[in-house]
């Protein structure tokens, strides 16, 4: 992806890949920290709390909340340039795993009191987030969801369990949808703040990914009392406040397949011209070249597409179609380079927790996470026949 921003923001480009090369991969290197290793909590915050001294930690936030208030296309730039860069931790840097990412646009709803005791301490790297609306029933369907949250004078009692939600290993608290009014539907669904620590809240690690990667938990929620200051934009706003947060965040989703896919092709013509067979580097084969053009085709009109579609984004238009567009092709296009990567790679791309065989897990999880591509499908012919 080209940069074609302003001066400023090239300079935090630049102050990005310095981080990622002079410190980050460094670190990761001196304590052999590889993809499937689960990590204390207070090395990640220490991680977040150094992105956020450089001014890299939810570089997207307006200037008032100490950000830096990138553009959505600048935001897909940086997005792609840390998942290209190699570093196992690339997530924590922006703040997409427990961070800013995860708060979305809360911003605009919360008042002065969750501002101060959930929004700022994310900023500040003091906290972790993350975003609860899954269940085990309600995987695609989000506004069936089961999770109750009932009123007692100054607060909320809930009850339910929440599914598989990212970020949750690093997160204090999370902004639950809850079920406050069951005869509404999607109209009776609220988003509210719940401390994680709460008598009646449990975590449960049961499962992985197949990244292997300990960033997603369950959590049971049982009795759990929330004061009722933790509701987000009064009752019954929970689903709209969803919903638009889903539709950038999966456009937002794109460049960090790019980025991976951009490694695993920059890894491939390196081992192509370097890799010797029958005499000679395998670049010099014809089914060898076919595959890096096919690679290098689809990564530009992936990059194309997420930029169109962001430019659009920072013009204030509804990007739903043009998002579940993006997340369909990049999804499925990416994961086809990754393919192909391992494909050259040989024995080596195969081999457990390579970074091509790590990029092929996490390239396949994306067809699945924020939308399957059949809700994709879905999503983008109901704009095309309402048009």
């Amino acid at each position: 992806m080209n940069d074609t921003a302003q001066p400023d923001f090239a300079a935090l480009r630049q102050r990005l890949h310095a981080y990622l090369q002079d410190e980050l991969l460094p670190f990761e290197q001196r304590h052999g920290i590889g993809y499937e290793d689960r990590l204390p909590k207070d090395t990640v915050r220490a991680l977040w709390q150094r992105s956020r001294e450089l001014g890299l930690y939810g570089p997207q936030l307006p200037r008032s909340l100490g950000g830096a208030g990138l553009s959505v296309s600048q935001l897909c730039l940086l997005k792609d340039d840390v998942a290209a860069s190699g570093a196992v931790l690339f997530p924590h840097v922006l703040g997409d795993w427990g961070g800013p990412a995860r708060i979305g646009n809360l911003v605009k709803h919360a008042t002065p009191y969750q501002v101060e005791n959930y929004i700022l301490p994310c900023i500040r790297g003091e906290k972790g987030a993350c975003f609860a609306m899954t269940e085990a029933g309600s995987g695609s369907d989000a506004a069936s969801i089961q999770t109750r949250a009932v009123r007692d004078g100054d607060d909320y009692v809930i009850t339910g369990r929440k599914h598989y939600i990212t970020a949750s290993a690093f997160a204090d608290f999370a902004i639950v949808m809850c079920v406050t009014d069951p005869d509404k539907g999607a109209d009776g669904i609220s988003a509210i703040l719940v401390d994680l620590d709460r008598p009646g809240v449990t975590l449960s690690y049961d499962y992985l990914p197949m990244t292997g990667q300990h960033v997603d938990a369950d959590i049971d929620m049982q009795q759990v009392r929330v004061p009722a200051a933790n509701l987000i934009g009064g009752e019954g706003a929970g689903f709209r406040i969803a919903m638009d947060r889903i539709s950038v965040n999966r456009l937002l989703h794109c460049p960090t397949m790019t980025g991976l896919a951009r490694q695993a092709y920059r890894m491939s013509v390196e081992y192509a011209q370097h890799r010797q067979q029958f005499g000679g580097p395998i670049s010099r084969f014809q089914a060898i070249q076919h595959m890096l053009a096919d690679m290098a085709t689809a990564l530009f009109a992936c990059d194309s597409m997420v930029m169109a579609a962001a430019a659009l984004a920072d013009q204030g238009r509804d990007v739903r179609k043009e998002a579940s567009m993006c997340k369909l092709f990049v999804s499925e296009r990416c994961f086809e380079i990754a393919d192909r990567a391992m494909q050259i790679h040989g024995n080596v791309g195969v081999t457990k927790n390579h970074p091509v065989e790590f990029i092929f897990r996490r390239l396949r999880l994306y067809r699945i996470v924020t939308g399957t591509s059949e809700i994709q499908r879905n999503t983008i012919a109901k704009e095309i026949l309402r048009a």
